[in-house]
């Protein structure tokens, strides 16, 4: 993993039970440049904290007794990152309506929550790194200008976008790039319209996508997420 994080990222924990928050807790010792800000047993008491000393990134249960963990999200949408720990799969979608940078269910595996930081290093460091990003379209080319250095990439190399709220990351077959807009703002430019959008948070190319089933999209070697809003338009590719 790549270390290059400043380190201070700062985090709060939210969750019921004690044995899942001493286990993000053990999860965590494994990521120095995250350091533990708070860790509560309910919403409320979070809440307190959060009020007092803000933080970047949040790993919160859902199901909560008073006040659950959508709700302590919907109260602080400035914090930049938020990871959702539940054991309720049906919770997907509100979560990543509420900007969830990723939706664990419980019991998390080591694995799975090393993707899951792995995200949140992604997403930070396209952050520290946002004054850098510029890009241009041209045809069927993106411009993406990174410091000094401009890389062309052709459109129909792309396989899929996904947003990281205020940025997009670019997807080719073999490397990830990032520019300084929205997806929405992406998908409106007319030199992205072979693009489809499957979630909230995921565009494939329409010509990538192999098949479907009623939750994942796959593409050649690669499955994303469908939401339920998005799956009307998908099916159409397909009759």
């Amino acid at each position: 993993m790549n270390t290059s994080l400043k380190p201070g990222i700062s985090c709060l924990i939210a969750d019921d039970y004690e044995i899942d928050r001493l286990t993000v807790v053990a999860q965590l010792r494994k990521y120095p440049f995250i350091t533990i800000s708070g860790t509560y047993d309910n919403a409320t008491k979070a809440l307190q904290h959060l009020q007092q000393q803000p933080v970047d990134l949040l790993f919160l249960d859902i199901d909560m007794p008073g006040l659950n963990g959508l709700e302590l999200r919907s109260r602080f949408m400035d914090i930049p990152a938020c990871i959702f720990i539940t054991a309720y799969p049906d919770y997907a979608v509100e979560a990543f309506d509420a900007s969830a940078l990723d939706f664990l269910i419980k019991p998390v595996t080591s694995d799975r929550f090393e993707k899951a930081i792995r995200r949140v290093e992604e997403f930070f460091e396209v952050r520290q790194k946002a004054e850098l990003f510029e890009h241009s379209l041209g045809n069927d080319t993106i411009f993406i200008k990174e410091g000094h250095e401009k890389t062309k990439v052709r459109l129909h190399d792309i396989l899929y976008l996904e947003a990281l709220r205020d940025y997009t990351t670019i997807v080719t077959p073999n490397k990830k790039y990032h520019v300084l807009t929205t997806l929405g703002n992406l998908l409106n430019e007319h030199e992205f319209s072979s693009f489809i959008r499957i979630h909230r948070s995921f565009a494939v190319q329409r010509h990538y996508v192999r098949k479907l089933d009623t939750r994942t999209v796959y593409l050649e070697n690669i499955s994303l997420p469908l939401g339920k809003a998005y799956k009307t338009d998908i099916e159409k590719i397909f009759n």
